[in-house]
């Protein structure tokens, strides 16, 4: 005879439909891991969750008949803090997913604790180009832009336009390494030449010796390898130490939308850019931006965009697959083609990279502004294939 608890089992898992048998605790859970305080917390922050439930509602909150929720959490910026909470959600919260994970000293970390676990993890709001280079997962996927995107993007605009020496303020830490030695490959690849560099630490609030470095150096281009409201207090302290007055140009490496509406069109005016994604694109990206507009108060950035992209082509994938496990879905995520409002003809390389088109941006002056959000001039489109690093190129080992 069996025991009752184990007849009970047998009963409970023959009652179950035949889709929620193949879905590990009967639900699919997706974390938005990011800054939401510090930093970064315009850049993606609470507006990345917001993007992310957006995809749920419109995939109908459920996938095969199992119901789909989203957590988020703050990381703080700190890798330590990004592993405790991802090794948490993965061992005890039975979180299936993590994505967004911005700060790319977090988005490595949790990437190789993803890999341990065999859980997939999808960044959108980290730029280091490692996570579809050498620190490369079978599970682990790059959504949104990296460093090389943003170097082909900008740098190779600016050394075109006749920015050939350039200066760097870079970020302490991986992503602005990253972006520092991406661009300078570039700018030197294409006749430019780089007459150095100054390293500062995250959220830094004085930037004058830094600056006076820049502006000593004589540089045509001073390259701000950093982000977020580094990026932004570095651009309000040149102007008042007169160094675009004064000839030199500021490249923004990575600035999107939310920094520039912080800044202001007044001080951002002139500042060349690369996004992945502008919300006054076409029709189908103004419909979808009006969207998130209703629910945040605020146009979204590639970050905002790319998580709602990212979590829609999980749920999509999970969908083909009929079950949330790794390693089907995973297949399904790098054969499976990107289409929707923030990716047009996207397509997942072996490595984990998604390519697709990147845009060369140029943020208004004040005068050519038609309105709120109205920021941008799109100058160039970057074909995907140019933009990023080809898979064998990448130094994944999964493409050796």
């Amino acid at each position: 005879m069996i025991s009752r608890a184990l007849a009970v089992a047998l009963l409970a898992s023959v009652s179950l439909p035949a889709a929620a048998q193949q879905f590990s605790d009967n639900k699919v859970k997706i974390g938005i891991l990011n800054d939401q305080s510090g930093v970064y917390a315009d850049f993606g922050g609470k507006w990345s969750y917001e993007a992310a439930k957006m995809a749920v509602e419109e995939f109908g909150g459920k996938v095969k008949g199992v119901p789909i929720e989203v957590v988020t959490a703050d990381h703080q910026n700190k890798a330590d803090i990004a592993s405790n909470i991802a090794r948490q959600w993965y061992d005890t919260e039975q979180v299936d997913a993590i994505m967004e994970l911005t700060t790319s000293s977090v988005a490595l970390a949790v990437q190789g604790i993803s890999k341990e676990k065999k859980k997939i993890d999808i960044v959108t709001g980290a730029a280091t180009s490692e996570l579809t280079g050498k620190s490369c997962s079978p599970y682990g996927f790059h959504w949104a832009y990296d460093t090389h995107a943003l170097a082909v993007g900008t740098g190779g605009a600016l050394v075109q336009q006749g920015g050939d020496t350039w200066f760097f303020l870079t970020a302490d830490y991986a992503f602005g390494y990253s972006l520092e030695e991406q661009t300078s490959k570039f700018v030197t690849s294409k006749g430019g030449k780089v007459v150095g560099a100054v390293r500062h630490p995250l959220a830094t609030t004085d930037y004058s010796s830094f600056l006076l470095q820049a502006q000593s150096s004589g540089a045509k281009v001073i390259g701000l390898a950093n982000a977020g409201l580094d990026t932004a207090n570095a651009i309000k302290q040149a102007a008042e130490f007169g160094i675009v007055s004064g000839g030199q140009r500021m490249a923004a490496l990575l600035f999107t939308l939310a920094e520039v509406h912080g800044l202001g069109l007044e001080a951002a005016q002139g500042l060349t850019l690369t996004e992945g994604f502008y919300w006054d694109r076409d029709d189908e990206s103004r419909a979808w931006s009006k969207k998130f507009m209703d629910r945040t108060g605020r146009m979204p950035n590639m970050i905002q965009a790319g998580t709602y992209s990212a979590v829609l082509q999980y749920l999509k994938a999970i969908d083909k697959a009929g079950t949330d496990e790794t390693e089907a879905v995973s297949k399904n995520l790098h054969e499976m083609p990107v289409e929707d409002v923030f990716a047009r003809g996207g397509k997942v390389g072996p490595n984990g990279r998604m390519i697709y088109n990147m845009y060369l941006m140029e943020v208004k002056k004040p005068s050519e502004s038609k309105g709120p959000w109205d920021y941008y001039k799109v100058l160039a489109t970057i074909p995907g294939d140019e933009a990023y690093t080809k898979p064998a190129e990448s130094g994944c080992p999964l493409v050796q």
